[in-house]
């Protein structure tokens, strides 16, 4: 099992924590964390894209000039795709099927991998707590950071929702903060240096180091045999 040391807000070492080798342990899979950040992203898309046919553009019921006689190249409406303020041919509109779905087994399997990767590459800090001391304050939660070493892109997960440290990171350039367990593997990936609390480490384990079958079990309905039993 992998073991991290664990560091205070001031950059100085508070001990050492042992990590799950199923969470921090788990074999880099590219593909799986690529097919993931894909689907994250076009789940994002809104598809309310649109633009205007000819059918759309008021006008255009009327040919612009007889056909024969003028010299012109024969025309049938004002609002054809090759006229100034005509319609737009083959633009985009808007769709309803930008959805990507991917298994649960999967979806955990890329979670697992981008932060294994992150241990592997050096790029995890646990520290013992992230305490602004009930003061909203840019300026010390970038302190709090600079003790630690980052200095470059860099992702923040906590163990709960904290008004004080949401609000005082916000406005850091280039920090991203998340609440444990819920952010994705876009966010891990994109990230850069990835920050963890010790107490978002242990809910991140908690929800993640479940093995498979007792995933199963727990979803799985009860039986009428195991309802009579209780």
């Amino acid at each position: 099992m992998p073991t991290v040391a664990i560091k205070t807000k001031g950059g100085g070492q508070a001990g050492e924590i042992t990590l799950s080798e199923r969470v921090w342990g788990a074999s880099r899979n590219i593909p799986l964390m690529h097919q993931a950040v894909r689907a994250e992203m076009e789940n994002s898309r809104q598809g309310t894209k649109n633009t205007l046919t000819r059918g759309d553009i008021l006008g255009g019921g009327r040919k612009p000039y007889r056909q024969k006689g003028t010299g012109r190249a024969r025309q049938g409406s004002i609002v054809a795709p090759h006229y100034r303020h005509g319609g737009t041919a083959h633009g985009p509109h808007p769709r309803t099927e930008l959805g990507h779905s991917m298994p649960k087994k999967m979806r955990r399997a890329a979670i697992l991998s981008a932060l294994s990767a992150k241990l592997a590459d050096g790029e995890l800090i646990i520290v013992d707590a992230i305490a602004l001391d009930n003061t909203i304050s840019t300026k010390a939660a970038a302190t709090l950071l600079s003790g630690l070493g980052v200095t470059k892109k860099s992702l923040v997960i906590i163990e709960a929702v904290d008004d004080v440290v949401i609000k005082s990171l916000r406005n850091i350039p280039q920090v991203t903060l998340r609440v444990a367990p819920s952010f994705s593997v876009r966010d891990v990936v994109d990230g850069g240096l990835v920050i963890v609390t010790r107490a978002a480490v242990d809910k991140i384990e908690a929800t993640w180091n479940r093995d498979e079958a007792a995933v199963v079990a727990t979803d799985a309905p009860e039986t009428e045999e195991a309802v009579n039993a209780d």
